[in-house]
């Protein structure tokens, strides 16, 4: 057998291993994948409400929250803080990455996180207390 040709057997059998390697690793994440995804959803975050004079959402109750959640006294929205002093649509907590922020959506009365105003967009951590209205949250760890 002459070298050329045994070389490119040997590069067609490299790059048929190459192949399989590759065909194996992308399965190997997509099983992962599955796997992970059969566990049912995730909880992000919860809010745990601390105060509520008018009794909506009632004192110790526990919200659970999405990606995105709104927060107001208007029924379209995912927590309905049924207080005076909330706006129809008050405010929204996002998660982005890592984290959640609330920003406030131009209310009268304003948000505030542990007690100073959101005036636009602004950090949240596991434990920061939110206040709407006279109803006050705390942000706490979704369960697993």
């Amino acid at each position: 057998m002459d070298g050329f040709v045994l070389t490119l057997w040997v590069v067609r059998i490299l790059f048929l291993a190459m192949l399989y390697l590759f065909l194996f690793a992308v399965a190997r994440v997509l099983v992962r994948d599955l796997r992970v995804a059969s566990r049912g959803p995730v909880e992000l975050g919860r809010l745990v409400v601390l105060d509520s004079p008018r009794g909506e959402p009632s004192a110790g109750s526990t919200l659970p929250l999405d990606a995105v959640t709104s927060l107001g006294r208007d029924v379209n929205n995912t927590i309905v803080v049924d207080d005076p002093y909330a706006s129809a649509d008050h405010a929204v907590l996002t998660f982005r990455g890592r984290a959640w922020y609330i920003e406030d959506l131009g209310s009268t009365n304003g948000t505030y996180v542990n007690g100073v105003q959101v005036e636009q967009v602004a950090l949240l951590g596991f434990g920061d207390q939110l206040q709407i209205g006279e109803v006050r949250f705390r942000l706490d760890r979704g369960r697993a």
